[in-house]
């Protein structure tokens, strides 16, 4: 058995990608996109045509709209190719905006229903700020289910699991970035590995957190580095891998032991915790490096947001 044959038995495998000619090598029940992947995509030969005749048949609509129409074409693909889920990603620029992520978020259902794809094969991945948070509240009670990405505080995956939203993306990669370079020449790559990882840390707390109290987000660990960070949250609910990883873990058939277990959790002694919008903001701010992350992630989606719409004029 393959160490992603056995992940398999613990955890739902998402591939992390726009590129979905790969995905039938890995067989992952879903998978996740964003703009930074939409981008690299189109830009490879074999995803163009998918560019030009998005736009093409859609030339005289708004370039938002352009924009929304290539996305769900890419989903439409990948739905093709997974039994699951697709991941799809409302414009960063909407991130402090509830009402608009709302909109957007709608449109997107939308075009998903025009193409025949039922709403529940959809999840909108929106940022993790407060009014991304509120703005997946009230999709969720509108039975359109969300994904919370760019997720690096505790106090972010607390108030979506507060506000019911379906699954929450915390990046394990990006805090460990983060600690590293804070590190800078002290830091320990042996002592920092596996269960001490700091991303990997976060995400135990969080799914320790949302076990113990009966909260039904799911969580999807998300943005790897390496497969020891993956291998040390076997069993979290859902990871999503990137296609190099996913073929480094379907090399190896060294043993994988269960890290995360329900069970486990719910017997911890922990604290419950809620935040109002004050309380989030307060916590955000003293976590230096969720502020962080989360203000630069944002920045980078939205910076290849417009280059794919630079690409879309230019088409």
């Amino acid at each position: 058995m393959t160490q992603l044959d056995a992940l398999k038995r613990y955890t739902t495998v998402v591939a992390d990608t726009g590129d979905f000619l790969q995905l039938e090598q890995f067989q992952p029940r879903d998978a996740t996109t964003n703009p930074s992947l939409i981008l690299k995509s189109v830009q490879k030969a074999e995803y163009a045509h998918l560019l030009a005749d998005t736009v093409a048949r859609f030339r005289e609509r708004p370039l938002d709209e352009i924009v929304d129409r290539l996305l769900v074409r890419f989903g439409c693909e990948i739905l093709q190719r997974v039994p699951g889920r697709v991941s799809t990603e409302v414009d960063a620029r909407l991130s402090f905006d509830s009402s608009a992520t709302v909109a957007r978020a709608e449109r997107l259902i939308e075009l998903y229903q025009a193409a025949g794809v039922p709403t529940d094969r959809v999840l909108i991945k929106i940022a993790a700020t407060w009014e991304g948070i509120q703005a997946a509240e009230q999709l969720e009670q509108r039975g359109i289910h969300t994904n919370l990405t760019l997720l690096f505080s505790f106090c972010q995956a607390v108030a979506c699991g507060h506000a019911k939203v379906r699954l929450i993306s915390p990046f394990v990669g990006r805090i460990y970035d983060w600690y590293k370079k804070q590190a800078g020449a002290s830091w320990d790559e042996a002592a920092m590995s596996g269960a001490n990882d700091p991303g990997v840390k976060s995400v135990r707390q969080i799914y320790q957190f949302y076990k113990h109290f009966g909260i039904a987000t799911e969580v999807m660990g998300a943005s790897f580095r390496n497969v020891g960070q993956i291998q040390a949250l076997a069993g979290c609910d859902l990871l999503t891998i990137s296609p190099e990883l996913l073929a480094q873990l379907a090399a190896s058939e060294a043993p994988l032991a269960r890290a995360l277990d329900p069970e486990a959790a719910r017997a911890l002694e922990l604290h419950f915790a809620r935040y109002d919008e004050s309380a989030f903001r307060l916590a955000l701010n003293e976590d230096a490096m969720g502020t962080e992350k989360l203000a630069e992630g944002i920045r980078a989606f939205c910076a290849d947001a417009v280059k794919l719409e630079t690409l879309i004029r230019a088409a």
